[in-house]
């Protein structure tokens, strides 16, 4: 998915230029055109079977795949919201980007994507990003997504992948009628569990089925490296395991990076974790590695017991895993890789600010 939007009005015409949709009836409700309270239907999960057909290539093609990041700095007015970031991740590597509201997490990645000014490297499969203008950066096969989903609400769910596929095809195409859906725009219908909400607007979707719209959008578009802003941002905690495992699975073959303040998603499906504080890498490593960091610990709770027994509620952290040096979670021992999250409620789920 680019990184620029393209500023023409959008069209309220299926890709097969049927009538307009103006709204609908799901699960028995009608839908005008308003926001859905809660999912659209609650039975229906990503599939990640049919991912397999959305994301089909040759791994060769990824071989050489990977995001290395070197002295990236960005200041804004004479501050320095990113000092100097070395950054290494790999194909198969689920990174994910944690640290303190400020610490600079959100500007690296759109320093990367051409959002913000910055300076240093940053290269993606042998391409110097800095600097290049964003729809370029979205050429290179680079893909983000945001804190607020940014989807065309007005347009349907399967106009906005099909938009997001057509990133590939000539201008002059883009400008023909479609008689077809492409195979692979249906199956990541199926991917992202929308196929029975395809021909409603995209506005009228939850906030968590908008997050799984802008995944699909991504994969769609074919991109190799994939940047989350907190993907699982409002989701349940049944949304939070899908959508983890959905991203396991795409980061066996693809780069992904994603910056995220739920502790107990971390926990579950992370391979490796970078913390930011200040603008400058704090800490790196596993899951284990960074909980054990004194470093980090300092941050997140602070110098005196006081100061972590408060955090611990936090970071949900039992207070005996706090004196431990144990910034979040309660055990040493981090979840193997595609193993689901701790069973808890959406309103118990452990974040940081």
């Amino acid at each position: 998915m680019s990184t620029e939007r393209h500023h023409a009005a959008p069209s309220t015409h299926g890709p097969t230029g049927g009538e307009p949709v103006d709204g609908g009836t799901v699960d028995g409700r009608t839908v005008d055109g308003g926001p859905l309270d809660g999912p659209v239907d609650g039975t229906t999960g990503l599939d990640t079977e049919a991912l397999e057909a959305v994301i089909a290539a040759p791994g060769e093609r990824f071989r050489h795949d990977y995001l290395e990041v070197r002295d990236l700095r960005v200041v804004f007015d004479g501050f320095v919201a990113v000092d100097g970031i070395d950054l290494t991740v790999t194909q198969g590597d689920l990174r994910f980007l944690i640290g303190p509201n400020g610490a600079g997490k959100t500007t690296v990645v759109d320093a990367i994507t051409g959002l913000a000014p910055a300076t240093g490297s940053a290269r993606f499969g042998g391409v110097e990003l800095v600097g290049r203008a964003s729809h370029r950066t979205a050429r290179a096969g680079v893909g983000r997504t945001f804190q607020t989903a940014s989807v065309f609400d007005e347009l349907t769910v399967l106009q906005n992948l099909d938009i997001a596929a057509g990133s590939s095809r000539r201008p002059w195409s883009m400008l023909r009628r479609r008689t077809d859906v492409p195979e692979h725009v249906e199956a990541a219908l199926d991917t992202v569990g929308l196929g029975h909400v395809r021909d409603l607007p995209a506005g009228v979707l939850a906030h968590g089925q908008k997050q799984w719209l802008e995944i699909g959008m991504l994969l769609v578009q074919d991109a190799r490296l994939l940047l989350l802003d907190e993907p699982v941002a409002g989701m349940s905690q049944s949304e939070r395991e899908q959508t983890g495992r959905l991203l396991q699975r795409i980061g066996e073959q693809r780069t992904v990076v994603v910056v995220e303040h739920d502790m107990e998603f971390l926990r579950a499906f992370a391979s490796s974790v970078t913390v930011l504080h200040q603008g400058s890498v704090l800490s790196e490593g596993s899951v284990a590695q960074v909980q054990a960091d004194p470093k980090v610990v300092e941050v997140y709770l602070g110098r005196d017991a006081g100061a972590r027994a408060s955090a611990a509620t936090v970071v949900g952290a039992a207070p005996a895993a706090v004196s431990s040096s144990m910034p979040a979670g309660s055990s040493s021992t981090p979840p193997s890789a595609g193993s689901p999250s701790p069973a808890s409620s959406p309103a118990s789920s452990t974040e940081v600010s």
